[in-house]
């Protein structure tokens, strides 16, 4: 099973007491809106339990005329204005009770996705790393409107239909006992059975349905996403007929689903004729022994349509609470989760000073392993970084160069020992105030589909629209924004897509010259850019360095020679530190076997299955 889809199932661990708490957490806040617009609707649904009473009075006022057409036609009268007024009353509070109710829903659906993007987005680097974007977003809208229905078929629909269940049954045992009793009983079964074939039939396979609906959301979001790749390789059928089979799949389950709720229907349609044939015939037979007046004939029918109809929603709003607690699961799970990289209690704010601390990053026997890993990356691991110190890190791929930056911005928490900044703890404090304190420039920038004047201040959003512009000179980004149609009010489209990625990658840079953070962190951030742009980018960057301590993950040797010391990495563990001309003066040096592969072209060839560690070894023999 693969990690997204362990992720899945133990998300997907949700209780019927969960999905109580998530619903009573967001109603608490507006309890009395809700209350409100409940007991408005419980008065307009008890009025109509009453109208059969008076449908009936009308019935039997019109039989007496033949002996006592005065008193008959008051008697008629008199019912016929209640009658009416109860009709009345039922629409205006019904009104009355909705006009509350849109409020206090539209504000639950609010709060809920807001509250699921603020949580999602704490979510570790692990989590996103293993989770479809596509497939978080669809969770979450999905899971919005499943609470909508969810609170609607509760309130506004299992409640009112209860309570004229009770109430017209109460009204029919003390008119007709018999009649009364047996539709209680009915009443009862029916309920019981639609509820049993809900939980047990219906509920699985909509839950299925809902696993495959996040799928295809899932899945259309990563092809849409990477559609230059599918384009450069001319797949579009393919990826339409992989999309194809996913949605098939996501087809036969909710058609299943789906039939499987017709076929509900069925036994419930059955049921409820059963119980309507039983009432009236059993009236029928108290009309002929005489213990039943022609009204009471009409008010057992007027009854039954009333109870049939409310009977009918009861049946449904049971298969719609089920498929909304389905749809729930995903979102409930979200606000049931607590990653593991939180802000403990009492946590404060990272102060940083710009002086000369011979410590200003320090890890203190560290240890660390990742979640799914068998044993540790690092073991043990003691290193100093003064304060404006240009450290560099190398090695080949998977030696814990990037796992050392992800510790300092705390994207994964330590398994031993501590990581100091500036003396303070970074576990003791809070996540914000820490990152904010930290410039990423990556070799792989990501911007928002905004303007590029939001992109470059996204680090000072109190930043004016000058300071922008001489980030922007620094990084030598200004002169290609003014190229463009709209200049800074440019929308560089999801991602940055619409920029090269030489582009992109000087918009980053603007940014973190702007952010003006006292530690920065560059993964190779001239990668990008062409021979002439990198050359003057790199004087950026050496200004933007100055007095500030600057972590580069280096991929190219001959970008990292002005360093002021080189970790080298291999397995988790520094096996050589240094300066350049240092690490170069020893014959064995890992460092030099490096530097030679790129800078001689010592990179042998290799044969299928060999590893880059067998290629390096190569070098080192090559280089002796």
């Amino acid at each position: 099973m693969s990690e997204l889809e362990e992720e899945e199932k133990k998300q997907s661990n949700v209780k019927a007491r969960d999905v109580v708490r998530f619903a009573l957490y967001y109603w608490r806040p507006r309890v009395r809106l809700g209350a409100g617009a409940a007991v408005l609707m419980l008065a307009s649904v008890l009025m109509d339990a009453v109208v059969p009473v008076y449908t009936g009075r009308i019935v039997d006022a019109m039989v007496a005329m033949k002996t006592d057409p005065v008193t008959a036609m008051q008697a008629a009268w008199w019912a016929f204005g209640s009658f009416t007024l109860l009709a009345l009353l039922h629409q205006v509070l019904r009104l009355l009770s909705l006009y509350f109710w849109n409020r206090f829903a539209v504000d639950n659906l609010q709060s809920i996705v807001t509250d699921g993007l603020q949580k999602v987005q704490r979510f570790s680097a692990d989590w996103h790393a293993n989770t479809f974007a596509g497939g978080t977003v669809r969770k979450i809208t999905r899971g919005m409107w499943a609470f909508d229905s969810f609170e609607d078929t509760i309130l506004m629909g299992l409640l009112p239909a209860i309570t004229i269940m009770i109430g017209v049954t109460v009204m029919l045992v003390m008119s007709l006992p018999t009649v009364g009793i047996a539709a209680a009983v009915m009443i009862v079964a029916y309920c019981a059975v639609s509820i049993w074939m809900s939980v047990k039939i219906l509920a699985p396979r909509f839950r299925a349905s809902a696993e495959f609906d996040t799928k295809v959301g899932a899945s259309l979001a990563d092809i849409i996403t990477g559609n230059p790749t599918v384009k450069s390789f001319g797949a579009e059928a393919r990826e339409d007929r992989n999309f194809r089979e996913i949605v098939s799949y996501w087809r036969d389950k909710s058609l299943n689903a789906w039939q499987t709720g017709v076929g509900a229907d069925g036994v419930r349609s059955v049921m409820r004729l059963f119980m309507m044939v039983s009432m009236i015939a059993t009236t029928i037979v108290l009309g002929k022994s005489g213990k039943a007046t022609p009204g009471d004939i009409v008010l057992v029918i007027t009854t039954f349509f009333i109870i049939g109809g409310y009977l009918r929603d009861i049946g449904m709003h049971i298969s719609h609470l089920q498929r909304a607690i389905s749809d729930m699961e995903d979102v409930v799970g979200f606000w049931l989760r607590e990653d593991d990289v939180i802000d403990v209690q009492g946590a404060k704010n990272l102060t940083v000073k710009r002086g000369q601390r011979p410590d200003m990053i320090s890890f203190d026997k560290v240890g660390f392993k990742y979640p799914n890993a068998l044993k540790n990356l690092y073991s043990d691991m003691s290193v100093d970084i003064r304060a404006g110190e240009k450290l560099a890190l190398v090695g080949p791929s998977g030696g814990g160069k990037s796992t050392f930056v992800k510790l300092i911005q705390r994207l994964y928490n330590v398994t031993e020992g501590a990581i100091h900044i500036d003396g303070q703890d970074i576990s003791q404090v809070t996540l914000e105030s820490l990152r904010r304190s930290i410039s990423l420039v990556p070799q792989d920038p990501i911007l928002f589909h905004r303007t590029l004047s939001e992109n470059i201040s996204y680090g000072n959003r109190g930043a004016t629209q000058a300071e922008i512009e001489a980030a922007a000179k620094k990084a030598f980004a200004h002169d290609f924004i003014m190229t463009l149609p709209k200049g800074y009010d440019t929308l560089v489209g999801e991602r940055g897509v619409k920029l090269s990625g030489g582009e992109r990658q000087r918009v980053a840079i603007a940014r973190a010259i702007l952010s003006d953070a006292p530690i920065l962190i560059m993964d190779e951030a001239t990668s990008s850019l062409d021979s002439i742009s990198e050359h003057y980018i790199q004087q950026a960057l050496d200004r933007l360095t100055e007095g500030r301590t600057t972590i580069t993950i280096a991929h190219r040797m001959s970008t990292i020679q002005k360093a002021d010391r080189i970790l080298v990495f291999d397995q988790g563990r520094i096996i050589e530190q240094g300066d350049h001309a240092t690490l170069m003066s020893s014959p064995h040096s890992r460092y030099k076997a490096l530097y030679d592969m790129q800078a001689l072209e010592l990179i042998p060839e290799l044969s299928d299955g060999d590893s880059a560690e067998k290629t390096e070894k190569a070098a080192l023999v090559a280089n002796d």
